[in-house]
């Protein structure tokens, strides 16, 4: 028996022999549109490595976060393109970047803030703020009702080994809140300060400049976007 296609199915057909001999891709086109001048960074820099922590469970609040719907890095194009030049020289010395996040929806920023407020929501103190009062992150400066992030061109980021992934000492983990995270800690080794120093190094040169709270975190210099929080989702 001959099966009729239906006006959706021929329509389907069509938009893939369109697709085929343009060579574009319109399904993905359509579904993850991004606003102009951003970037999935995995579009440039193909071979890095993502772990985006606030798509999962692996964070300071033990729980997916708000707007973050697919395990992708966005950034603003400028940014983005930065870090070729960074992938190229680590991959040189046998290492590449992994990046924890990029882009933050503001949305993700509000949850942030209304989880700091509830002083009873303490499920994953003891790996990511075991000495601090969670009252004591706004203070400290760990959480904020705005972030850079939020402009598109700030990165949390580490280095990996290129052939086993195996993330470079660097005295804390990525998002510990606790002095040992800052560039100045004096609680680390001399290899553990070294590794920071070599990404610390690489941004610079390529134009980010650091958080000194956080030797995970870097800002484009030149940032497209300083006064503008984005809020579409992370998708």
């Amino acid at each position: 028996m001959n099966k009729q296609i239906s006006f959706f199915e021929q329509l389907n057909y069509f938009f893939l022999a369109i697709s085929l001999l343009l060579g574009v891709n319109f399904t993905a086109a359509q579904e993850h549109k991004l606003p102009k001048d951003f970037i999935y960074v995995h579009k440039v820099v193909p071979d890095i490595a993502l772990e985006i922590r606030y798509c999962g469970a692996n964070n300071f609040m033990g729980k997916p976060v708000d707007a973050y719907w697919k395990s992708v890095a966005i950034l603003t194009k400028p940014a983005a393109q930065a870090l070729i030049q960074v992938q190229q020289e680590l991959k040189s010395k046998g290492y590449r970047l992994k990046i924890f996040d990029a882009y933050r929806p503001q949305s993700a920023v509000n949850q942030f803030v209304k989880w700091a407020k509830d002083e009873a929501d303490t499920i994953n103190k003891n790996n990511f703020y075991p000495e601090i009062d969670k009252k004591n992150l706004f203070a400290l400066g760990y959480i904020a009702s705005r972030s850079g992030h939020s402009r598109g061109s700030t990165v949390d980021l580490t280095i990996i080994d290129a052939e086993t992934g195996q993330e470079l000492d660097m005295g804390s983990p990525y998002d510990f809140f606790g002095s040992i995270s800052s560039h100045n800690s004096t609680e680390i080794s001399k290899e553990q300060k070294e590794n920071r120093l070599m990404l610390k190094h690489l941004m610079m040169k390529n134009g980010f400049r650091p958080y000194p709270e956080e030797w995970w975190h870097y800002t484009l210099r030149n940032e497209p976007y300083p006064d503008t929080y984005f809020d579409f989702p992370v998708e």
